[in-house]
Order: structure tokens, then C-alpha cells, then sequence
């Protein structure tokens, strides 16, 4: 594995994860106004908490490369969900290109699911 594909890995997996981490944050300091949307969307709110350690915890996981295949086989759906209860509404040009976002995001974590974590990664260390 060259020095660049050792360490595009673990920045990849740290960049596709920030935005999961900084969300879950961000919906701990905006709580009432993300369960109300939440359930304008026709989500019961009471699955937020979930919603947040998902995102959380699942970022973080990917960033240091623990049980990564399984975490970001678990992302992509959140991913793909998400966009069909939040984003589906592809007559909005801003709905259409969150929907499309989120179709990436779920294709860089299969990226994973099918490549692993690269070399930096907790999931090395059980294998040494």
C-alpha cells in the first residue's frame, strides 16, 4: 500500500465523517427544533435520540476505523434514509441535490464496506 493510499484512507474516512459528527452535535443544541421537524416529516420524534448516537457514535467509529465495514454498511442505509424521509422532493432543486448528497455519502461508506479502512485503523490492531 503506497504513502498515499495509507493515508487518503484514514482522511477519507475522517471527512466523510465530519458531517455526521458535527449533525448528531448539532441536533443535541437544537433539540426541540429537530424533533419538530422531525415529526413534521412524519418521523415520530422520539427516535431522535437514536438519530444522534447514530451519527455520533457511527462518525467516530469511522474516524478511528473500528468495526468499519459493518459501521459504514449501517451509514449507507442511514444515509439512503434519510434522503428518501427528508430529501424526496425532487422538484426542489435544494431537496434534489440533498437527496443526491446523501446517495454519495452511501457510496463512499459501500467504498468502505468493499475496501475496508486502510492501514490506520483499530480494526488493524486485533489482526497484529
Amino acid at each position: 500500500m503506497s504513502f498515499i493510499q495509507q493515508y487518503s484512507a484514514l482522511v477519507g474516512r475522517i471527512f466523510i465523517s465530519l458531517i455526521f459528527l458535527v449533525a448528531g452535535i448539532n441536533k443535541i443544541t437544537a433539540y426541540e427544533g429537530t424533533a419538530g421537524y422531525m415529526a413534521a416529516m412524519g418521523v415520530p420524534s422520539g427516535l431522535l435520540p437514536l438519530v444522534i448516537a447514530t451519527e455520533i457514535l457511527g462518525a467516530l467509529a469511522i474516524m478511528a476505523g473500528f468495526k468499519t465495514r459493518l459501521v459504514a454498511f449501517l451509514m449507507a442505509g442511514f444515509s439512503l434514509l434519510s434522503a428518501l424521509l427528508f430529501h424526496f422532493e425532487l422538484a426542489d432543486q435544494t431537496q434534489s441535490i440533498m437527496f443526491m448528497k446523501n446517495v454519495a455519502i452511501a457510496g463512499g461508506f459501500l467504498l468502505l464496506v468493499a475496501h475496508g479502512p486502510g492501514r490506520y485503523a483499530i480494526d488493524n490492531r486485533a489482526n497484529n
